[in-house]
């Protein structure tokens, strides 16, 4: 009896949840894509700096912009909670946007046809730059076979909403987060498909390198699969031109050096992948998601 009340009260929090996604949702396939996105920005940009994640993104955007005015800091602040406002209100579109030609620009298709056309597999990497969902849909669109890593969230019932919205635009091969994933990579990569993961996000235990001067925790995994199956790892990054447009670029390969002392090899390959996302943060700034503790958590506390 005590089991089934404490299931009862784990489940109604999660049905309800997930009622108000499927409101919100079903809202937003009603009106125009630009209203929605619009709305996202309004609502984030009110209610973001309410929350405990507003510290977080001002300690991340100190770290980064270290010479950074009070001013400079508090724009970005603004135009960050706008950003993922919008990103949060699109995604449940997304298959809207992509049917859209007009809507998303991709530079270096070229590469993405070769890679279809067995120019591969490739370790495609990135991180949550804008409309991050937006990647995988334009990978598979290209024709090319690939398991997309994903973290499924604690609600269940939200989670398989949110598997169901990217099926919806063509995203059908997913491979969680953990050792079943890691398999499951692997086993893709000997059949001659292509893995993609996000590489900008803490990961305990992984290795130490540097990003923006200071040392963070990186997952080796993108750098171990490209040496170990001779790979390149393939950056992409998602831009956004202005409500809801996107420019997705296709980056030049990073090939990486098997020089016979594999863990050496891998730490490299960390750097050159921490490089790559410092990169990217530093040219378009409010479009990351700053919200995440990227750093160690001693850095937070002081």
């Amino acid at each position: 009896m005590t089991e089934s009340r404490v299931t009862m009260r784990q489940k109604l929090p999660w049905l309800l949840e997930a009622l108000a996604y499927d409101i919100a949702a079903s809202l937003a396939r009603i009106f125009p894509i630009d209203s929605v996105s619009d709305f996202g920005a309004g609502l984030f940009r009110r209610l973001g700096p309410l929350t405990s994640a507003h510290r977080v993104a001002a300690r991340n955007l100190r770290i980064v912009f270290p010479e950074a005015n009070a001013a400079r800091i508090a724009d970005l602040l603004d135009e960050q909670w706008r950003h993922l406002g919008r990103w949060a209100a699109e995604f449940p579109i997304l298959d809207r946007i992509i049917a859209d030609p007009t809507r998303v620009e991709v530079v270096g298709a070229d590469r993405l046809a070769a890679i279809a056309a067995g120019a591969g597999p490739v370790i495609f990497i990135s991180g949550h730059f804008s409309s991050f969902e937006i990647m995988p849909a334009v990978i598979v669109h290209a024709g090319v076979t690939c398991q997309i890593t994903y973290r499924a969230t604690n609600n269940p019932y939200v989670d398989a909403r949110i598997r169901r919205s990217r099926w919806r635009y063509g995203v059908r091969l997913f491979a969680p987060k953990g050792t079943d994933g890691a398999r499951e990579l692997l086993r893709a990569l000997s059949r001659g498909e292509s893995v993609a993961l996000m590489n900008d996000q803490k990961f305990n235990g992984g290795i130490e390198a540097p990003l923006f001067g200071l040392m963070a925790h990186t997952a080796p995994g993108p750098a171990s699969f490209a040496l170990r199956y001779g790979a390149p790892l393939q950056p992409m990054s998602v831009e956004r031109k202005g409500k809801a447009r996107f420019r997705v670029v296709v980056h030049d390969p990073i090939r990486l050096e098997d020089t016979g002392d594999r863990d050496a090899d891998i730490a490299a390959g960390v750097r050159r992948i921490n490089s790559f996302i410092e990169e990217r943060i530093r040219a378009r700034p409010a479009e990351w998601f700053w919200v995440h503790k990227r750093w160690p958590n001693e850095i937070y506390r002081r």
